[in-house]
């Protein structure tokens, strides 16, 4: 197991607090290992694995439980020894029918700890969050950093590092890519059969998505389109470029589904001049590059596109406010906000000419205040010009706070 420290660091306050932990996140994206992580600690600390209950929904050994009253009724029975704490721990918790009412009596009625996964955003919306009502912390759970990346691989060296993240490019941060060392076809066999159980499963299955092949046909433009400007408006045209019709509202209904799942995380697009956030035409990101990589390829053919993917998603699992810019009709590809903080990123792959040089220190520029402003590419030689700073990609991934220059 490959020790997260940033999620487990999370937790260990919440231990024993009449809170329930909700892990949510991607399919395969580390939620079972970190609630094995949590159990380490805790035997670690002096609990007991006599203390632990330990369910996975997705194991059909357990498919009898899928009913909330049944789930309760088999919990309680276990728990022998009200004197001690009792840990519960839940595994893709969606699969029960009604778990809300059987999480909520358990909590209430027994001496227990209580930790879920789900792969579902809307986990703790409606019923969940009635019952329970402020006694529920959640944590999104996502692939790994560029850090995680080189824990897994062993790698504290800075010359390996640079070449190990070339080697994150093409596998993605998905854990098994990471840990394993299989041939590339398994892990690309690995991450579409993911793809295809999260459209399956949480978006087709969970929405009651009548048309699946429009659907696959709009998740594969989201994917080619990653990091650009689109609307419904966009896919439909798409779509009846190819001879097929969608409504916009059934296609944003799609994309929101993809957003439910994890699968895609849309950015808003931000007017710095009239500090004003629009609501149509985002960006989308996807959940991991290698799973895009496996499913349209092009990795090193759209290697601007997939660094763009890379920051995005490293400023989102930071838990930054983050948005695309515009300013002077320029757009800067990231503004994060931390507090009053801000920080503005170009991302290019090279700074190959004077043309590019322009193009991506322009709109920075043309920003007047004096937070950190910075350009990262793959340059081996740096570039930077009139306060803007220009980093490798690479190094810029490991700085602990990107709102703190290491310079």
């Amino acid at each position: 197991m490959i020790n997260r420290p940033t999620y487990i660091n999370q937790i260990i306050p919440l231990i024993d607090r009449d809170l329930v932990k909700v892990l949510v996140g991607f399919r395969r994206s580390g939620k079972s290992i970190l609630l094995a992580l949590i159990k380490q600690y805790l035997i670690e600390n002096g609990r007991d694995e006599s203390q632990f209950i330990s369910i996975n929904f997705e194991d059909f050994a357990y498919y009898e439980y899928r009913d909330a009253m049944r789930l309760h009724e088999y919990v309680k029975s276990l728990i022998t020894d009200k004197t001690k704490k009792t840990y519960l721990f839940f595994d893709e918790i969606q699969e029960v029918v009604g778990f809300e009412k059987a999480i909520n009596s358990l909590r209430v009625s027994e001496n227990v700890d209580i930790y879920i996964t789900g792969s579902n955003a809307n986990l703790l919306s409606g019923e969940l969050a009635t019952y329970l009502a402020g006694r529920c912390y959640q944590i999104t759970v996502f692939p790994f950093s560029f850090n995680e990346y080189l824990c897994a691989k062993g790698c504290d060296d800075k010359e390996q590092a640079a070449k190990l993240f070339l080697e994150y490019i093409d596998d993605g941060a998905m854990p098994f890519t990471a840990v394993e060392n299989v041939a590339k076809q398994i892990k690309i066999n690995y991450l579409r059969d993911i793809y295809n159980s999260v459209v399956l499963k949480d978006i087709v299955e969970r929405n009651k998505v009548r048309d699946a092949e429009l659907l696959e046909r709009t998740i594969q433009f989201a994917l080619s389109n990653a990091g650009q400007i689109f609307s419904a408006t966009s896919i439909s045209n798409y779509l009846k470029s190819q001879n097929r019709k969608g409504k916009t509202d059934t296609l944003l209904n799609y994309l929101s589904y993809c957003k439910d799942a994890f699968l895609l995380y849309p950015l808003k697009r931000n007017d710095l001049r009239g500090k004003k956030i629009f609501s149509t035409n985002e960006k989308y990101f996807v959940v991991d590059h290698g799973l895009r990589n496996a499913m349209i390829g092009r990795a090193r053919e759209d290697i601007q596109q997939v660094l763009e993917n890379i920051i995005a998603m490293e400023a989102i699992r930071r838990g930054y406010n983050t948005t695309v810019g515009y300013i002077n009709n320029c757009e800067i590809d990231f503004v994060l906000e931390k507090g009053d903080e801000k920080l503005y990123i170009q991302v290019t792959y090279l700074l190959s000419s004077d043309k590019t040089i322009e193009r991506e220190f322009r709109p920075l520029l043309a920003i007047a205040d004096n937070f950190r402003k910075i350009v990262v590419s793959l340059d081996p030689i740096l570039q930077p010009q009139k306060g803007i700073e220009h980093k490798r990609i690479e190094e810029f991934l490991l700085e602990d706070d990107w709102f703190r220059s290491e310079n």
